[in-house]
């Protein structure tokens, strides 16, 4: 792991420790730290606690305050952190079912959110079941039994639903409409690479190992890929409708699988 990570999530635990005392009972890192793909520069750090009880409002405050980038400098882009109690990680629920979401750093907006009901609906309420989904294959602890052990899977047919709603809510987002390089088309066509690997493959993998298996599954789209791949390096993205049309096109397989 990275050095700056690694001593910015010890440091993380020792101040969640702090606020939550025992009710705090795991500690996990995911998203590309848990898939072991982090860019230093690129990436940003998510963590999910693990609380035996709910959190009372006063203390998903202090959390919030304690974990703020302005307290607790994040090296990466950002952190993305969210609390959850025991019994909703094991449930393999759909809903969002958090106690506290907080996104802070230098290069990151500032949002907390204090319960599942202030979300905006806009904004998606699909990610936190992908996530635990995640955190159940491949969740690194930081504290607490493994994270195999702590998260449940969503159904299939959950899943297939979450991952629509989140293809479809890329879609909703703006994108230059002409052949030009658009920024961040590359996040679009790899993460859509990652929802068709896990319902192709049952596996959650990296974006860009995600797009590298479609490329050995000899998809027609490869150069797409193959350019959202090299845009992680410092390349040019793909255009705005060539990464829609790729996401489409899985959309239209995720929805039409049985």
């Amino acid at each position: 792991m990275d050095t700056d990570v690694r001593r910015y999530l010890d440091d993380l635990l020792a101040v969640a420790r702090a606020v939550l005392g025992d009710n705090l009972i795991g500690a996990y890192a995911a998203g590309s730290v848990g898939l072991d793909a982090y860019q230093p520069g690129r990436s940003d750090i998510d963590v999910a606690l693990l609380c035996a009880d709910p959190l009372p409002e006063q203390t998903k405050r202090a959390l919030v305050a304690g974990l703020r980038h302005e307290a607790l400098p994040c090296p990466a882009r950002g952190l993305e952190l969210v609390a959850y109690r025991r019994s909703v990680a094991a449930s393999g629920t759909p809903e969002p079912g958090f106690e506290v979401e907080l996104n802070t750093g230098a290069r990151m907006p500032f949002r907390a959110t204090y319960a599942p009901a202030d979300r905006p609906v806009a904004d998606g309420h699909f990610w936190y079941a992908l996530d635990r989904s995640i955190l159940s294959q491949c969740g690194y602890p930081l504290l607490g039994a493994p994270a195999a052990e702590v998260f449940a899977d969503v159904s299939p047919a959950d899943l297939r639903r979450l991952l629509v709603d989140a293809l479809g809510w890329w879609l909703a987002l703006p994108t230059p409409p002409g052949a030009e390089p658009a920024p961040g088309a590359e996040d679009a066509v790899l993460g859509a690479c990652r929802s068709l690997v896990r319902v192709r493959h049952g596996r959650w993998l990296a974006k860009s190992e995600a797009g590298q298996r479609l490329i050995a599954d000899g998809d027609e789209a490869t150069p797409v890929i193959e350019r959202a791949i090299a845009a992680r390096r410092g390349g040019p993205p793909p255009s705005g409708p060539q990464a829609r049309a790729f996401q489409q096109r899985v959309l239209d397989e995720i929805t039409q699988t049985p």
